[in-house]
């Protein structure tokens, strides 16, 4: 169905939570920062996902069910796919290309159609292969280590943590309802720039036609690039014991 790849399967998550059956798993598409942008910007385990039911803690429970062999080939399937996947804004009112639409859109989607229209022949798989040539040979080749980093740069080298030691730490059951550092430290990388760029916009600007989109797609592209090096990562650490990437 999906031809051997994760990429046509991604949406499944975001497909199958508005069905009955898969209600349950709307919170875990998220982590809902209690922080207050864009005056402080910050992502908490203990405080926005003290209920155990948010994207971080998710990471943790799919890892496990990805190498269960008790489950059935249709389970391991489903944890693949929501390892797949990663949401804020939907009740902000902003204008993009003329039309009303909300600030999670915008970003989510508005502004991700524009840039493929405009750069990829409309094509997600050019602009997949473009980035990849990115972070093989061209200007991510040098940022892409820090990517999957998972300590910040101020905690001592004996203490930082790696993927390895937060897939070891799941598989060790030291981490049932986490500490997960790398999905944590990435959450925050991207709450991050809701202070330092998503909302500085001006009251009735088209986000879609002014330099606001000009200056978001560096960030867009960058954080498509994070998510699928980072996903490659992880499952390559899941099934293979190391990231084993450039």
């Amino acid at each position: 169905m999906y031809n051997e790849s994760l990429g046509p399967a991604a949406p499944w998550a975001d497909d199958v939570r508005s069905e009955a059956g898969f209600s349950w798993s709307s919170a875990l598409h998220f982590v809902d920062a209690e922080d207050n942008p864009p005056t402080s910007c910050s992502v908490s385990e203990s405080r926005d996902c003290g209920n155990g039911r948010c994207i971080l803690t998710a990471i943790a429970n799919y890892t496990t069910r990805v190498v269960d062999k008790s489950l059935s080939a249709e389970q391991i399937q489903e944890a693949l796919k929501f390892l797949a996947i990663e949401v804020g804004g939907n009740d902000i009112s902003v204008k993009c290309s003329g039309s009303t639409s909300n600030l999670h859109a915008v970003w989510d989607t508005d502004m991700i159609e524009k840039l493929l229209k405009a750069n990829y022949s409309n094509s997600v798989t050019v602009w997949a292969n473009a980035l990849a040539t990115r972070i093989k040979s061209g200007d991510f080749k040098s940022e892409a280590p820090s990517w999957i980093s998972c300590s910040s740069i101020t905690t001592p080298a004996s203490k930082r943590r790696s993927v390895e030691d937060d897939i070891a730490a799941i598989f060790e059951k030291r981490a049932t309802i986490t500490p997960l550092e790398c999905p944590l430290q990435w959450a925050q990388d991207a709450n991050a720039f809701d202070c330092s760029f998503v909302f500085s916009f001006t009251s009735g600007e088209d986000l879609c036609t002014s330099s606001y989109f000009t200056n978001a797609v560096p960030i867009i592209e960058t954080q498509i690039a994070k998510g699928g090096y980072r996903l490659a990562a992880w499952l390559n650490t899941i099934f293979d014991g190391a990231t084993n990437l450039p």
